[in-house]
């Protein structure tokens, strides 16, 4: 009995010791995946499900209505073959520096002024009004707008009001203004989330920083290139994830202030899907456009996301 007793924990150590020996391999946790479950379920239904939907006809052509015809690569190779297509594309691109970097500029200057200048009454206010364009709704933003850029609007009142009428056009029927002017209310409209996500992260940074920092003789320049830019990494890369989306696949603004014109100077991706698939009847090749605009979007996400930085483990 007592010679039975070593040799049975002696089988059962080694098992034991094994598991212990791999801490690399974890064990799969069903039960997360159980309550994640109806989530999936959703996501499948509503996205995945119509996504591929979205890649099956854009191999296609087809009108909406009548039978289908095989088309192959045919759609895709179609985008890079007509030049307005290649151009709504790089109008996105363009837009991207007006909904993106422009507004993290700013956003990151109006950041570092109001985060030492805290105690200023008003500032509360301040950040209230640069955020309230992130709560009215786009249709309303591009009419409000279009009314600011019109022949007879407030932009050409001021203008001449300070003797430069020699300036003053349709802002939105001039080929040569029409996409900048757009892009300048994309970048109003984003400068306010930007503004948010940064003023949040300034809030996490620890104070000892910045007391080292003055300790060291920074100024306010130093300091904010030595701590709060380094400190906002990840924020950077949300704001720049979030607004170089919205850039990509604007459609509301572009729509209610220029319908894509005059001709096709500010035509965008988004655009040119809706005038494909509802005005034109080539329901396949817009398919295949809003394909290569989400692909387009994924490789630009995955590159800023590796901005990120990586989370230390605890």
């Amino acid at each position: 009995m007592v010679a039975i007793t070593p040799r049975s924990t002696a089988r059962k150590r080694p098992a034991a010791a094994s598991r212990e020996r791999a801490p690399g391999r974890r064990r799969i946790q069903w039960t997360g995946y159980l309550y994640a479950l109806p989530a999936l379920t959703v996501l499948a239904l509503f996205l995945l499900v119509p996504l591929g939907q979205l890649v099956q006809i854009s191999l296609f052509k087809w009108d909406g209505l009548s039978a289908s015809t095989w088309a192959g690569i045919s759609n895709y190779t179609g985008i890079l073959e007509d030049p307005a297509l290649v151009s709504s594309f790089a109008h996105a691109f363009v837009l991207v520096l007006f909904y993106s970097a422009i507004p993290i500029s700013l956003a990151l200057l109006l950041a570092a002024v109001t985060t030492r200048t805290a105690r200023l009454r008003g500032v509360s206010v301040f950040r209230t009004i640069l955020f309230l364009p992130q709560v009215v709704a786009t249709v309303v933003i591009a009419t409000a707008w279009t009314a600011v850029y019109a022949p007879d609007g407030v932009l050409n009142g001021l203008l001449e009001a300070v003797g430069l009428q020699q300036v003053t056009r349709a802002w939105l029927g001039d080929f040569s203004t029409a996409l900048p002017a757009v892009g300048l209310i994309g970048s109003w409209l984003e400068t306010g989330l930007c503004l948010v996500l940064f003023l949040a992260g300034i809030g996490q940074i620890p104070r000892e920083l910045y007391e080292a920092a003055k300790v060291d003789g920074a100024g306010a320049v130093r300091e904010f290139f030595a701590v709060t830019l380094p400190g906002l990494r990840g924020q950077i890369a949300v704001a720049l994830t979030l607004t170089v989306i919205a850039a990509l696949r604007t459609f509301d603004l572009v729509y209610v202030a220029t319908h894509g014109g005059p001709g096709n100077a500010t035509s965008v991706p988004a655009i040119e899907v809706y005038n494909r698939a509802f005005n034109t009847g080539q329901v396949g090749s817009a398919c295949a456009i809003a394909v290569v605009l989400t692909l387009v979007i994924l490789a630009l996400t995955y590159g800023i996301t590796r901005l990120q930085p990586e989370e230390e483990d605890t």
